[in-house]
């Protein structure tokens, strides 16, 4: 699933038990932030086991399922040492397993014993290993684990149920008493007031007309990164009116003869993008990640393309060390990414490690915005639609009014870190490269 991630959440299982599988068909799809990916198998055989549920979130490395392999072509079984194994073991060998019948049951029934955790499942009421390792680990009781409500389906307890009983109990335990306000007129008079509580939110009406619509999955992680992101950083924004006829001159000039030479279309984005990875050589204090109190200067120049979606939401797959691709690598990445976005076919490892982002909201109509930074980055910049304009052009024999294709650079950085001397000296880096493109360039 890539280096950078760790744990992924089990959406849907393809196959039931007793389903035969033939190798790398897909058995199950899982999510992780943003990407819906297919698991496919590895082996052909039939599915024995599932060892997750449904919303059950899995840690990379985890046995999700165990697989019966029919014999090889000596027609033997491979032998399994009777010595109990080690959880681990014991999925191995029963997925290992080349025959049929009671010793592969056996096996199972072993693997099930051996990861079970101290934590029962009560009655209807599943709980998944992830959920029973963390109430064994908080010394969480079978009775508080039974009270405590679910939000997965048919209310089964997630893992971010658990983690907030686990929260919430800690907070009670260290809560501190009420501030008291103690006036002392005399030693007669002594009068203490309680400080006020806390205001609950106000409820949404929803009136018989109104539609309901629940947020998809990743329309709630959306809004809760998007709210993080506003509470972490402090917010500013730095405008830049770029003059950008030479680089629409010149795409016009070249792009027929790119799409028969290369089968796809030159965008503007991988022009746009190739100016921002040299602004942030220029500037490396761009490319940067607070944690806590520590900058991490980051070595690699990895930019985020925000793309939209069919469904209407964006996605933010990566192009890995930009800086080092020409003007027709970026094409191919910016392309590729594009099309597999819409498709839904990225890799999760594909939208992880960014360290800037771009985002195009010309596309939609806007002449600039004020985007909101993707943590934990400390920059993203918003590219406005181009217009045709008349504006001031300056000659050797004098000033006059000219026709001009310009757009503004829209750049929010983050105040903790980037101050405005260094966020408007970026974004000015970045037009003046746009606005110097070399009309006579090869590609």
């Amino acid at each position: 699933m890539g280096e950078s991630v760790a744990e992924a959440t089990l959406t849907n299982w393809l196959k039931e038990v007793g389903d035969t599988i033939e190798a790398d068909e897909a058995v199950l799809e899982i999510a992780t932030d943003k990407v819906d990916s297919e698991v496919p198998s590895e082996v052909d055989g039939v599915l024995l086991e599932k060892l997750f549920n449904v919303d059950d979130v899995v840690q990379v490395g985890q046995t999700i399922a165990i697989i019966e392999i029919k014999g090889g072509s000596n027609g033997t079984e491979k032998t399994v040492t009777e010595s109990t194994p080690s959880p681990e073991e014991a999925l191995t060998s029963a997925k290992a397993l080349e025959g049929t019948g009671k010793e592969v049951e056996k096996h199972v029934e072993t693997a099930k014993q051996a990861t079970q955790a101290p934590i029962e499942n009560n009655g209807d009421r599943f709980y998944s290993p992830l959920v029973k390792n963390i109430a064994t680990a908080e010394s969480i009781s079978q009775a508080e684990l039974d009270g405590i409500s679910g939000t997965g389906k048919d209310g089964r307890v997630t893992k971010n149920d658990i983690l907030t009983y686990v929260e919430n109990r800690s907070s009670v335990k260290t809560q501190p008493q009420p501030q008291t306000i103690v006036e002392a007129k005399g030693p007669e008079t002594v009068k203490e007031q309680p400080s006020e509580p806390t205001k609950p939110k106000a409820s949404v009406l929803v009136n018989s007309e109104d539609e309901v619509i629940e947020m998809t999955r990743m329309g709630k992680l959306i809004a809760h990164h998007m709210v993080e992101s506003t509470q972490t950083s402090a917010h500013v924004q730095s405008f830049v009116e770029c003059d950008v006829t030479n680089v629409w001159n010149w795409r016009n000039k070249v792009k027929g003869a790119f799409a028969k030479r290369e089968g796809e279309n030159l965008t503007f984005t991988p022009i746009f993008m190739e100016a921002v990875a040299k602004a942030l050589k220029d500037f490396p204090m761009m490319n940067i990640a607070v944690d806590g109190n520590n900058i991490i200067k980051r070595k690699n120049i990895n930019l985020g393309m925000a793309a939209s979606l069919p469904d209407g939401n964006l996605i933010v797959p990566v192009i890995k060390n930009a800086d080092r691709l020409n003007l027709l690598g970026m094409s191919k990445a910016v392309n590729d990414l594009a099309n597999r976005a819409r498709e839904n076919k990225l890799k999760p490892d594909e939208i992880q490690g960014g360290t800037y982002t771009v985002t195009n909201v010309g596309t939609f109509g806007s002449i600039m915005g004020t985007p909101i930074i993707n943590q934990p980055q400390v920059g993203i910049l918003a590219l406005g639609a181009i217009r045709k304009v008349p504006a001031v052009i300056e000659t050797p024999e004098g000033d006059f009014i000219g026709i001009r294709f310009k757009m503004f650079l829209s750049h929010s950085y983050d105040h903790r870190v980037v101050n405005g001397a260094l966020g408007g000296q970026f974004v000015k880096r970045v037009a003046d490269y746009l606005e110097a493109w070399d009309v006579n360039r090869e590609i």
